[in-house]
């Protein structure tokens, strides 16, 4: 059975830094790439960072503006996002997805597709 477990949400204040944690489980180490994805209410989600286990290419939404950093613990099996100098906007549901590039085509941040989701977990930065 496919899981991914995230942890690590919160409340923070603006400026502050989070680290989110997701667990993935249930398929092969190099199968999927990760993502993280956002969501706010009333609008569509959004990718925020993904890396490639195999290659540890790793990608960013142009609004992270070098704020958050993606990484894996391969002993452990674990993808995290550091999130620093963190903003009210940031505020938001953030998902941990196994995610595979378009046919064909090279994996980026805009163009990932997911396969499977966790359960999110809510980031709140207060003003």
């Amino acid at each position: 059975e496919v899981q991914l477990v995230e942890s690590g949400g919160g409340l923070v204040q603006a400026g502050g830094s989070l680290r989110l944690s997701c667990a993935p489980s249930g398929f092969a180490y190099n199968e999927y790439a990760i993502a993280w994805y956002r969501q706010v209410p009333g609008k569509e989600r959004e990718g925020v960072s993904c890396i490639s286990r195999g290659d540890g290419s790793t990608y960013y939404a142009d609004f992270v503006e070098g704020r958050f950093t993606i990484s894996t613990d391969d002993a452990k099996n674990m993808v995290y996002l550091q999130m620093n100098s963190l903003k009210p906007e940031d505020t938001a549901v953030y998902y941990c997805a196994a995610v595979l590039p378009p046919p064909g085509g090279l994996l980026s941040i805009t163009a990932m597709y997911p396969e499977y989701w966790g359960q999110g977990t809510q980031v709140t930065v207060s003003s």
